[in-house]
């Protein structure tokens, strides 16, 4: 059976560009007699509201889209995502990085550049190597840190990888191309990256879709599945919703969000003929 989800994070209300991502998955489940998932991302804390979480829901029923089981709120489920860490720690892969945005910046700068990889420049491991004895001190001192994913080590202990991108066939994963991920912060027990990787195990997603801006991203998920020993799902990533001058619909298109068109007089019917036609474009 084909079980898919939609997984928001509440950091607005919805626009035209998530009811094209749901429907989407809601079409690949229901055509084939599958499920359909509906997942809440509000690991950032700061950003993630209440309101939104309850708006979602109720957008998505006004559409007419309907989730199997429970939803899941990922903010409930941080005991998951640290058992996860705390596998990877034993396998010796994951470090300690005490740089800030700014140093990581300047480190880069006086090495006149760094490699560029999906998301941008890499990190340049900065404190992949510092001495075991230095770490733990600056733990001890309270200094902020985040925990990083050695891929290097990790890519050693895995081998080879891939993943099964639906109409594209076999596609080779280089998890490379996204350098030493953060996995936690001390403000976030977790990254996007761990969170959805370990989510989509435990609910038994196997087909897995998602805008075409994540596609890179399936690289290092795919890695965190061979550490992790779970179960590798097919992938279908679709393109991005725009508007007639081919700008990406985002959430401070406030105009264009479901709630203002619902209160604008809009009705679902026509709100999902405007889906149709702007992914014709």
């Amino acid at each position: 059976m084909i079980v898919t989800r939609f997984a928001p994070s509440p950091t607005g209300y919805l626009h035209l560009g998530h009811a094209f991502s749901a429907r989407f998955a809601w079409n690949a489940a229901r055509e084939v007699g599958g499920k359909f998932l509906l997942r809440i991302e509000d690991i950032d804390q700061t950003r993630c509201k209440s309101e939104f979480t309850a708006a979602i829901l109720e957008d998505l029923a006004w559409l007419g889209l309907d989730w199997d089981g429970k939803v899941r709120i990922q903010s409930e489920h941080f005991a998951d995502y640290q058992a996860a860490l705390d596998r990877l720690d034993l396998m010796g892969l994951t470090y300690p990085c005490f740089c800030t945005r700014a140093e990581i910046a300047a480190e880069i700068a006086r090495a006149g550049g760094a490699p560029q990889g999906a998301g941008g420049p890499i990190y340049p491991g900065t404190c992949r190597n510092l001495p075991r004895d230095e770490r733990a001190r600056r733990i001890a001192s309270g200094e902020s840190f985040a925990l990083r994913l050695d891929v290097a080590r990790a890519l050693e202990r895995s081998g080879p990888l891939s993943w099964e991108e639906e109409g594209k066939g076999i596609i080779p994963a280089d998890p490379a191309l996204l350098g030493d991920v953060v996995l936690a912060r001390k403000d976030a027990p977790t990254s996007y990256h761990l969170a959805v990787t370990v989510d989509d195990a435990l609910q038994g997603v196997t087909l897995v879709t998602r805008g075409g801006d994540l596609s890179s991203a399936t690289n290092i998920h795919r890695l965190l599945q061979a550490l992790l020993d779970l179960p590798v799902p097919r992938y279908r990533h679709h393109k991005l919703l725009t508007d007639a001058r081919g700008k990406r619909f985002a959430k401070r298109d406030k105009a264009l969000t479901l709630r203002a068109l619902r209160e604008a007089g809009r009705t679902p019917e026509e709100v999902r003929r405007m889906v149709e036609m702007s992914s014709k474009l």
